[in-house]
């Protein structure tokens, strides 16, 4: 796998685990489905494969989303946040994003 453009690379702020955290959004519709990580092998997977690929912090390895579930994600595009410490990861997601089962990790409910 080729390694990160570097101009991309410098524009990143990682935590000190190397990872930048990834909002996950629904390309046409604006829908958020998720929150992973990625580090620079992540984000390179996911702008040269064109399937989302993350870091798992619980498993200590890469796992390409739906690669197990069938529930695929399809990168549309990638944006980096002004401070370049969030990722927005815009997909055609196949399926459930999130891993009960639901369309999205966000729908438990509201806070307060």
């Amino acid at each position: 796998m080729s390694s990160l453009d570097p101009a991309l690379a410098s524009r990143l702020s990682r935590n000190d685990d190397g990872l930048v955290p990834a909002i996950v959004q629904q390309h046409d519709t604006g829908e958020v489905l998720m929150l992973a990580w990625m580090d620079d092998e992540a984000l390179q997977r996911s702008l040269t494969t064109g399937r989302a690929t993350y870091w798992s912090r619980s498993r200590q390895e890469y796992w390409v989303k739906g690669e197990t579930s069938g529930n695929r994600q399809h990168v549309k595009e990638i944006r980096v946040d002004c401070d370049g410490d969030t990722l927005l990861v815009k997909v055609d997601q196949e399926g459930p994003a999130c891993h009960t089962g639901t369309r999205t990790c966000f729908d438990d409910g509201l806070v307060g």
